[in-house]
């Protein structure tokens, strides 16, 4: 059978693709991050994955999602009271983001199918993408899993919940960027083992930031010890006041003035090691990497000063959604200098034989 190459770069279609997913998730981040600052997480009560993506259509469908909403605390403790159209208004956040979400996994599993069906891709590729479709598939039943928290015995969803949700979506977002990273055949850049060393642990802990930032979202922290550099009157507070709750590991999840101290230790760790590895990487003439970490520190910084006017203002939801959206571009960057300093293998980006006129 005559066979031609695959062209010079075989997965310019799946980059795009993957790009085009990463860009959605990032949207359905501040989408969800509105609608946590908007209190409407909580306004659908029920998980229905199909004919949920229907809103309702007619007042009465209106008035039972409305009726429905009334039997949950947030409502009784915080809403008593809310008139329809206020209820449509939360509602409409909620839905969208759900309705997101549904988009996203049609946007990844319709493309990716086709893909698999006309062939090309390496078998590290397809195992690779297969785990993000998994990842999406938890990330959808964990969503209902946050929200189901709040349906009973609370008025806000479970911060640990919160916090769980959110990182997920950035893991599989952080994926897809490595992803598509790895499809370019780049030249293995000759670099200190110690860059590629603090280019990991940068990813690791903006991570952690991001979680214990949701831990700050889902506690409403951000809205207490609003001054800076001083928190609860002391750069760190005392040791008493941080540790109180039993047993101890407890305060760093469920006390208000933990979760935000290590948030902002947090940050000050994330941003020293930004300076760190952007000045190695320049004194050690890394070419790309030096600039890369240089953009990265660049990141961190506007990062930390939008959280600190977060902070001093009480989080008005334009600063916080711009916090969120900024530490979407840390991530991207600090996923994007790891990969540019990780150890390559480049199967994914070999050109495979496809046979004429069919499929594979």
């Amino acid at each position: 059978m005559t066979t031609i190459s695959a062209p010079a770069n075989p997965h310019r279609a799946v980059r795009w693709w993957l790009i085009s997913v990463a860009a959605l998730i990032a949207l359905m981040v501040l989408v969800g991050g509105a609608t946590r600052l908007t209190e409407s997480g909580l306004s659908i009560v029920e998980w229905k994955p199909v004919t949920g993506s229907v809103p309702p259509l007619t007042e009465t469908q209106w008035t039972d999602a409305f009726e429905g909403y009334k039997k949950i605390p947030q409502y009784r403790e915080l809403n008593a009271g809310m008139s329809l159209s206020e209820f449509k208004q939360i509602f409409w956040w909620e839905w969208s983001h759900r309705l997101l979400g549904r988009f996203i996994g049609v946007a990844y599993l319709l493309p990716f199918l086709f893909f698999l069906w006309r062939g090309g891709l390496s078998g590290e590729l397809k195992r690779r993408l297969w785990l993000l479709f998994a990842l999406g598939g938890i990330q959808g039943a964990v969503g209902w899993w946050m929200v189901a928290s709040g349906l009973s015995e609370r008025v806000e969803v479970s911060q640990y919940r919160l916090a769980t949700h959110l990182v997920l979506a950035l893991l599989i977002f952080a994926g897809i960027v490595w992803t598509v990273r790895r499809l370019a055949d780049r030249p293995q850049l000759a670099v200190p083992a110690r860059l590629r060393f603090t280019s990991t642990v940068l990813v690791i802990v903006t991570f952690i930031q991001i979680y214990f930032g949701a831990l700050v979202a889902g506690l409403r922290a951000g809205r207490a010890y609003n001054t800076w550099p001083q928190i609860d009157g002391a750069f760190i507070p005392s040791a008493d006041r941080l540790w109180f709750e039993t047993p101890w590991w407890r305060n760093m999840f469920d006390s208000v003035l933990t979760v935000q101290f290590e948030h902002r230790m947090t940050a000050y760790l994330l941003f020293t090691l930004a300076v760190l590895h952007a000045f190695d990487a320049v004194r050690s003439r890394a070419g790309s990497a030096a600039s890369g970490a240089l953009w990265l520190l660049a990141a961190v910084s506007v990062q930390a000063v939008l959280g600190i006017l977060t902070l001093l203002n009480q989080v008005p939801i334009d600063l916080a959604l711009s916090h969120q959206a900024v530490a979407i571009v840390v991530l991207t960057l600090a996923v994007i200098q790891a990969e540019r300093l990780a150890s390559r293998h480049s199967a994914e980006a070999q050109p495979r034989a496809v046979p004429i006129g069919q499929p594979g």
